[in-house]
């Protein structure tokens, strides 16, 4: 038998490291905490009043009075998924809006569902303006419009108000994916008039990864109830089967979901009490920021990181118009390996930057400031730390006036 590697039995411990990338990031100290709390069993009274707590809490996050309104256990794509396979049937037509890598995620899931796709796409570096995706949905005539709301892998932010007024007038449903986005900046379920969107906890929200936060009109609902089939082991005379086809997923059954979160307690499977007890959490810590406040801190993290970025003389990716408040994206100068100031800013600061996937792989970093890490002091770190580090590489660039110049755009 094999000996086992000593360092198997040591105690984990990570390095402090300021995780400035597209995400994950740096989880806040209370949701830490808060997953630290004793396990209870899944029908404890005190358990099913957390879950209850949790769909209040998300509500004004989502922007929404959905009645489903809660989490998918798994990460973020967990979420996504199970939109998808719930609200999809083999053989539909969606029309997904494609601006980047998450938009051929939808493409990729989407597939193997087996619905007919059309999309409607921009340039990565840009967003699709409503007035193609209104002719898109015409010509497409869908029973869904997909679409994410900030692509990370581009750094852009999809605009949405109005994107459900074309939805319903086609008679279509619409999904949004703002995994991204949510805590960060506004999400607008009600407002936009869409049916399903879903999250994370890794990003702005300032947790781990490993649950994925849902909100359901009542419309979605009713279709994906339509679509119930309840496991044979489970099957009780209170819950009724729908007519429509039987989702594709036992786990990442929505219907089955919504009978487990509703009063009818449906055992379809054991809640991850430690994560909920995270997305708790930061649901707290965000709703006693304030909104407002949290949104404004993002875009003051966001604002201050490219004008920093700038001011080293260095180019921003993509459309300031349309630009994602916490993650900055920012060419690779000509004749400077990207990846060796990477690991640079590793070693010697102990601070991790994103690279890029697709077309814009080894052109561009990506520079996150977002959850518990849009702060002043980490941006001006960050700064810091990429301009000795460029300086290492024999990069020419203004000593000191990145720091300055996003010192003054924080306060703008």
């Amino acid at each position: 038998m094999p000996t086992l590697d000593p360092l198997l039995f040591g105690e984990i411990d990570p390095p402090q490291r300021l995780l400035m990338g597209p995400g994950p990031v740096n989880a806040h100290p209370r949701v830490l905490r808060a997953m630290s709390a004793d396990l209870l069993g899944q029908f404890d009274p005190e358990m099913t009043g957390y879950m209850n707590q949790v769909m209040a809490l998300y509500r004004p996050i989502f922007g929404t009075e959905n009645q489903w309104t809660m989490l998918v256990d798994g990460t973020a794509r967990a979420g996504i998924e199970a939109a998808l396979v719930s609200l999809v049937a083999p053989g539909d037509r969606v029309l997904v809006i494609d601006f980047g890598r998450f938009g051929l995620l939808l493409k990729e899931i989407l597939g193997r569902i087996g619905a007919v796709i059309d999309t409607v796409d921009a340039p990565w570096g840009e967003v699709v303006p409503m007035d193609a995706i209104a002719a898109a949905i015409a010509r497409s005539g869908p029973t869904l419009v997909a679409c994410v709301h900030g692509d990370t892998s581009t750094t852009m932010a999809q605009p949405l108000d109005g994107l459900g007024e074309l939805c319903v007038q086609a008679g279509a449903l619409s999904y949004v994916d703002a995994t991204a986005t949510i805590g960060g900046m506004e999400i607008a379920a009600d407002r936009w008039g869409v049916d399903v969107v879903t999250g994370g906890l890794q990003k702005c929200l300032g947790g781990p990864s490993g649950s994925a936060p849902i909100t359901i009109s009542d419309k979605a609902a009713a279709h994906i109830a339509a679509r119930r089939h309840v496991e044979q082991g489970i099957r009780r005379d209170d819950i009724i089967d729908g007519a429509g086809v039987r989702i594709g997923s036992n786990y990442f059954d929505l219907a089955m979901i919504m009978d487990y979160w509703s009063d009818k307690r449906l055992n379809h499977h054991t809640e991850a009490t430690s994560m909920l007890y995270a997305a708790r959490e930061c649901a707290r810590v965000m709703l006693g920021e304030g909104l407002e406040a949290r949104y404004a801190r993002h875009a003051a993290a966001g604002r201050a990181m490219t004008a920093g970025l700038r001011a080293m003389g260095l180019q921003v990716f993509g459309d300031d118009a349309h630009r994602m408040t916490n993650v900055t994206g920012v060419h690779i100068p000509k004749g400077i390996d990207g990846e060796r100031v990477r690991t640079a800013m590793r070693t010697h600061f102990e601070i991790e930057i994103g690279s890029a996937f697709g077309p814009l792989q080894g052109r561009i970093w990506r520079i996150g400031a977002m959850g518990y890490n849009a702060a002043k002091h980490k941006v001006l770190i960050t700064l810091g730390a990429l301009e000795a580090c460029l300086r290492m590489e024999g990069f020419a660039l203004p000593a000191g006036e990145a720091v300055t110049a996003a010192m003054a755009a924080w306060d703008v």
